[in-house]
């Protein structure tokens, strides 16, 4: 009972100060130690006694460091990768083209409402490219909210369909889906589209109906004018390469696709793939621009983009694993499963349990991703003790972490729409909530149906 009570004391503290603006990498790499340490005055072993260090107080020490050589690994490798590749996508430009051939043709639809469906649907798709929400609303605000202004659509409605597109695309390339894929030990491309997909999609449909009828509603109910301020806007790049870039941002996508379904005899990782893919860039930079040490110079922003990667979602996973070592070596796991395992309905209980705590961090904090990183490691035995599918855990989680983050009010992405479009957050927030509240009773809903 002490180390329950103590479990949860730490696990507040670390809720309390991502509440208080504390990175959340820090505040869970400090509860991780905190409970460790904790476990480790109460007797009970921190490592098992093949890599223990012979020391009890040394041993959490050396959990920190397995927590780095374990998630440096294959997930750490391709979130790294995958962030690097990102990166010098966006300083050759080509991640603009991709944007801008893609809305291109938006321009010629002159209905306002036919615009919302379909520009909610392109920009989740552009997803796949610029896989930051804020970054999406960025490039999003400048390059087609003047236009969807001058044809009439309403600041708030623009403002909303463009603050929920990088949400739940079914995507490979996700960082999300790489780590849940790696930790229930699923092939990638197996988990994206037979589980994620499955939800996700139907999920995204709905949400698409949702915007139609709950932005025009809102048009009809408070019609307002608006004026563009322009100086919020961020300027576009003038010197684009050719159009034929836009399809060097989703090569990856295109040969993992390719490999993973129609030449399934090759194996090969997303590592090996985005390598191939920025070589091919690397090598049609070089011929465009006939200078080498330019390309070269501009390639270090793969690396430093690695280490964006490496700062930004690994150091998360380590921290998170910690947290999640420590509530085991406490005993508290066991606890939980053994509480539950024969209740009716425990899957169910769980499944709005982990939703509801990630739905509530991602509210406070702006994102939900913290809360499904720091749990996804416990999933796989809690939900073998139960006697229930993973994956019935898993997505709800990492859906409604990725969906929250629409809703809240401190979110990055909700700052940059309302701080361009002169609006409250909380005016936006009234815009995206019934989209956002139908993806998460969605996903809650076919989660339930199709793994239970």
């Amino acid at each position: 009972m002490v180390e329950l009570i103590f479990g949860l004391v730490v696990i507040v503290l670390a809720g309390w100060m991502i509440y208080k603006k504390v990175n959340a990498t820090v505040a869970l790499f400090i509860a991780g130690i905190l409970l460790l340490f904790g476990a480790a005055f109460m007797g009970h072993p921190v490592l098992p006694e093949e890599t223990t260090t012979g020391s009890i107080w040394l041993d959490p020490i050396k959990s920190i460091t397995q927590s780095f050589v374990n998630n440096l690994g294959n997930i750490g490798m391709t979130i790294m990768v995958l962030f690097g590749f990102s990166s010098y996508m966006t300083q050759i430009g080509a991640n603009e083209v991709t944007v801008r051939t893609l809305m291109k043709p938006l321009s010629g639809i002159k209905s306002v409402y036919v615009l919302v469906p379909v520009i909610f649907i392109v920009g989740n798709l552009l997803s796949l490219v610029v896989p930051s929400a804020s970054s999406l609303a960025v490039l999003l605000m400048a390059t087609l909210y003047p236009v969807l202004k001058r044809i009439g659509m309403s600041a708030l409605t623009a403002g909303a369909v463009i603050a929920t597109t990088a949400t739940i695309i079914p995507t490979p390339l996700g960082a999300d889906n790489v780590i849940a894929a790696e930790t229930f030990g699923i092939d990638l491309m197996d988990y994206v589209l037979k589980y994620h997909a499955a939800i996700s999609i139907p999920t995204l449909i709905l949400m698409t109906i949702a915007h139609y009828f709950w932005q025009k509603y809102l048009d009809k109910k408070n019609p307002e004018t608006d004026d563009i301020d322009e100086s919020k806007l961020t300027a576009l790049r003038e010197d684009l390469p050719p159009a034929f870039y836009g399809i060097l941002p989703i090569l990856p996508l295109i040969l993992i696709t390719v490999f993973g379904i129609f030449i399934k005899s090759i194996k090969i990782g997303l590592v090996e793939i985005t390598f191939i893919s920025l070589i091919v860039t690397v090598i049609i930079e070089i011929i465009r621009k006939r200078k080498i040490q330019q390309v070269f110079d501009e390639l270090m922003v793969f690396f430093k983009g690695m280490g964006n990667g490496l700062a930004m979602v690994v150091a998360l996973l380590v921290a998170a694993s910690l947290m999640v070592d420590g509530l085991k070596a406490l005993g508290i796991i066991d606890m939980l499963t053994n509480s539950v395992k024969d209740v009716n309905g425990a899957g169910m209980i769980l499944m709005f349990a982990f939703s509801g705590i990630t739905a509530l961090i991602g509210l406070i904090s702006g994102g939900g991703l913290a809360v499904f990183y720091a749990s996804v490691g416990l999933l796989p035995d809690i939900a073998h003790n139960v006697g229930i599918n993973g994956v019935m855990l898993a997505i709800p989680m990492q859906l409604i972490a990725n969906l929250v983050r629409s809703v809240s009010p401190v979110a990055a992405v909700i700052i940059v729409v309302c701080s361009i479009i002169g609006k409250s957050p909380m005016a936006v927030v009234k815009r995206t909530s019934v989209p956002i509240i139908v993806g998460i009773i969605s996903t809650l809903v076919l989660s339930y149906v199709m793994f239970s």
